[in-house]
């Protein structure tokens, strides 16, 4: 997976920007919690090359950057969870999964029906 860490409050504008062009997908990932391991290991043991084309993937370390964790759930009006994964379009979050939900399948779905024309 081609993540790009997501370490700043403001880059949520600039998901939002590129929302409006290709859906963008967000992992909140909680280091010190099994379950959360667990489902970035799915993701990343199953993601393929081609998978990298559906949108753009970001990674937020929500121990260390807990502030935009709780800016996520203000912004796109869903509740924190760890972890936790958003599909974001057009400024929205049109799809949130989170512990044992967050799914390759799942995810490379909501990918792709975001991305599809409306």
């Amino acid at each position: 997976m081609k993540w790009t860490d997501l370490t700043d409050a403001a880059q949520l504008g600039f998901i939002d920007q590129l929302s409006a062009t290709r859906p963008v997908l967000i992992f909140k990932h909680s280091t010190r919690c099994s379950i959360s391991s667990a489902a970035l290991n799915r993701l990343e043991s199953t993601w393929t090359e081609a998978d990298d084309a559906l949108g753009a993937i970001f990674y937020l370390d929500l121990l260390r950057f807990r502030s935009i964790s709780n800016a996520i759930a203000d912004r796109y009006g869903v509740q924190h969870e760890s972890p936790q994964v958003l599909v974001i379009r057009n400024g929205r979050c049109i799809h949130d999964a989170s512990h044992f939900g967050i799914t390759y399948a799942g995810s490379k779905e909501a990918l792709r029906a975001a991305g599809l024309p409306e």
